[in-house]
């Protein structure tokens, strides 16, 4: 309250909002005049009806970006929350730890952020980050890059490496990697792609791959390709220069047409075969050979005809056999010339032509004895069986069929004689049962025993596919085969055992 004052006005309640006082002491000082000491007080007052409110102060800017390291939680190498954000250590700050309490949560520039869709790279824990404040305002921090330093090598090996550009990740809590690298030096240039584990690729329309050179692709374990619709493989587009396909198999392979199958070869073909060779046909077949046709059997050769059999020949036909001949018919044998019919042995022949019957021989008999020869026997056709019925393939001990085959294989399994035979003297034994893929034994079928010494035994299966029991006083390899049209078709190999 300010009373006495010349100016009436101003005697009145005034609020201070600012004190100045200043003593003056000057007899502490040496050479004084002896004055006293003096305390003054300057004010600065309002009136006391108004409201003061102390001036703003100006907030902290902060000059420019700063270095700064990611930290996180111990034993953590990514560490941040539902935003992409993470928290830094600055290098001048002495009281924080490198502790997932470093700092506030810090967000994260990225080259490329949008509403679900964009770039996303999460600086890891350990890792130097440039951060900047928006307007200097040091509660808006931001990360705006990240840099290597001696502790935080790039990758490659530079200046080596300086030609190329590298986008490479790190296994989490692992040392593996992905990559995409570019090799840009001259006449060296290369796209370079490395999945640690998986790779997927998804293509939703079209997807066309353009190799002006060679093509490499090598497969480590299985490949499996589906095409919904049609496939079109070329191979180059004249016949000149190499624009062969070459096609190597280690083991089995596999072909399953479900409607038609067509194969055109416009110049030779050549199939070898080094083992057996199956064909079965549900239907109907038809070869035609426009030129010559020669064929060989090294072995034996068994055709059964269980309908009607037609040979028609425009022109001669010769047989010419090395051995004996035999044919029985179980009807009627009618042999019918335009011109004549001869049989000849040495000088003595018959011939029968449209005048009438010439024999002639050295000596001719009537009903004088003798014996009309030793027929040549067959070779037991009714072992010949469709591969349809066979299912053809190799025998295995287990018995299955492989879903994944897409054939019809026959299945056998080797097993201990069903039987004990004391009177036996050698100690080993072994018995082969042969079995369709329904279980049905292949009963009264012939066979072929192969031992390690080279000898051979034939027999012929029970009723129930079983083979003979096999004995001797060592163990070794045995291999056993069914005989079926082509007399080594089903095979199985097995060990003597116990």
């Amino acid at each position: 309250m300010l009373t006495g004052h010349p100016q009436k006005m101003l005697n009145r309640e005034w609020q201070v909002v600012q004190s100045i006082l200043s003593g003056n002491q000057p007899q502490a000082l040496h050479g004084s005049q002896g004055k006293g000491t003096t305390l003054g007080n300057q004010l600065e007052v309002i009136p006391a009806d108004r409201t003061w409110r102390p001036r703003l102060q100006n907030k902290p800017k902060v000059d420019g970006p700063q270095s700064a390291i990611v930290t996180g939680p111990a034993g953590e190498e990514i560490f941040c929350d539902e935003h992409g954000r993470v928290r830094v250590k600055f290098h001048w700050d002495r009281y924080h730890g490198m502790t997932e309490a470093s700092s506030c949560w810090v967000r994260v520039s990225q080259a490329w952020a949008g509403p679900g869709f964009g770039n996303l790279a999460i600086p890891r824990v350990g890792q130097e980050v440039i951060v900047d404040f928006l307007n200097g305002d040091p509660d808006q921090p931001i990360i705006m890059g990240r840099t290597y330093h001696e502790d935080n090598r790039s990758p490659g090996d530079l200046p080596g490496t300086k030609t190329q550009m590298t986008i490479r990740s790190k296994t989490y809590k692992g040392s593996g990697f992905n990559e995409l690298r570019f090799e840009d030096a001259t006449s060296n240039e290369q796209v370079y792609i490395h999945a640690q584990k998986n790779m997927d690729t998804e293509v939703l329309n079209d997807r066309t791959t353009d190799v002006k050179h060679d093509h490499t692709e090598t497969i480590g374990n299985d490949q499996k390709i589906t095409v919904v619709k049609g496939q079109t493989v070329q191979v180059g587009t004249r016949k000149e220069g190499g624009h062969d396909q070459s096609i190597t198999v280690a083991n089995d392979r596999c072909i399953t047409v479900r409607n038609d199958q067509t194969l055109q070869v416009t110049n030779d073909r050549t199939v070898s075969v080094s083992n057996d060779d199956g064909l079965y046909v549900r239907n109907d077949r038809k070869v035609t050979v426009e030129g010559k046709q020669e064929h060989k059997t090294t072995g034996n050769h068994i055709s059964l005809v269980e309908g009607k059999h037609s040979l028609v020949v425009k022109g001669d036909l010769a047989r010419k056999v090395s051995g004996a001949l035999g044919i029985k018919v179980d009807g009627d044998i009618v042999l019918e010339s335009s011109s004549r019919i001869s049989l000849k042995v040495s000088g003595s022949f018959v011939v029968i032509h449209s005048g009438g019957v010439d024999i002639v021989g050295p000596k001719i008999n009537l009903n004088s004895g003798g014996s009309p020869g030793t027929p040549v026997p067959a070779l037991q056709p009714a072992v010949l069986k469709t591969l349809g019925d066979e299912k053809s393939g190799d025998g295995s001990d287990s018995g299955e069929e492989n879903e994944d085959s897409g054939g019809n294989c026959v299945t056998g399994s080797g097993g201990d004689d069903r039987g004990d035979d004391e009177d036996e003297p050698e100690k080993y034994t072994l018995q082969f049962h042969f079995t369709d893929d329904d279980g049905i034994p292949y009963s009264e079928t012939r066979y072929i025993a192969f031992f390690e010494d080279g000898t051979q035994t034939r027999g012929e299966t029970d009723e129930e596919g079983y083979t003979e029991r096999f004995f001797v006083s060592s163990k070794h390899e045995i291999k056993v085969k069914l005989l079926f049209a082509n007399d080594d078709f089903l095979s199985m190999e097995g060990h003597y055992g116990r």
